[in-house]
C-alpha cells in the first residue's frame, strides 16, 4: 500500500519492501540473499510485522552502529500510548498512526516524502 501511495505522490525513489521483520533485518544488514542491498536513507516501519515485530526491528536498528543513524518512522495502525512511548524510548524519529481513509494515507505519505526525502539533510 505504501508503494502505491509513493507512486501517487510521484516520488522517484527506490522502495524496498520486506515481507517480515526477519527479512527487513537481512536487507538492512546485507545478509543472505541481500548482500548487494543499498543502505536506505529512510525506514518506514510497521509495528505489526510477522516473525520479528516492528518493536524488535527498531531496537535492532538503533543498537547497530551501522544502521542507527538512519531515520525510522513508525507507520502503523496502533494508537496505543504504550507503543508510542516504547518506540520513542527506542529512538524512533516519528510515530504516525495509519488513517483508514486512502486520501489521508496518501497525504501522510506525501508529507513523509516532502519532509524526510526532500527537505531534511540526512547522513550518507
Amino acid at each position: 500500500m505504501i508503494t502505491e501511495a509513493f507512486k501517487n505522490v510521484e516520488a522517484t525513489i527506490n522502495i524496498v519492501v520486506a515481507k517480515d521483520g526477519f527479512e527487513a533485518m537481512q536487507i538492512l544488514k546485507r545478509e543472505g540473499n541481500y548482500t548487494t542491498a543499498i543502505k536506505p536513507q529512510l525506514i518506514v516501519l510497521d509495528l505489526n510485522l510477522p516473525k520479528k515485530n516492528g518493536r524488535e526491528v527498531l531496537k535492532e536498528i538503533k543498537s547497530n552502529p551501522e544502521l542507527q543513524m538512519i531515520p525510522v518512522i513508525i507507520l502503523t495502525t496502533s494508537s496505543a500510548e504504550e507503543d508510542i512511548i516504547e518506540t520513542y524510548k527506542n529512538h524512533v524519529n516519528a510515530y504516525i498512526t495509519k488513517p483508514f481513509n486512502l486520501e489521508k494515507f496518501i497525504e501522510i505519505v506525501k508529507s513523509i516524502y516532502d519532509f524526510w526525502l526532500k527537505n531534511v539533510k540526512l547522513p550518507l
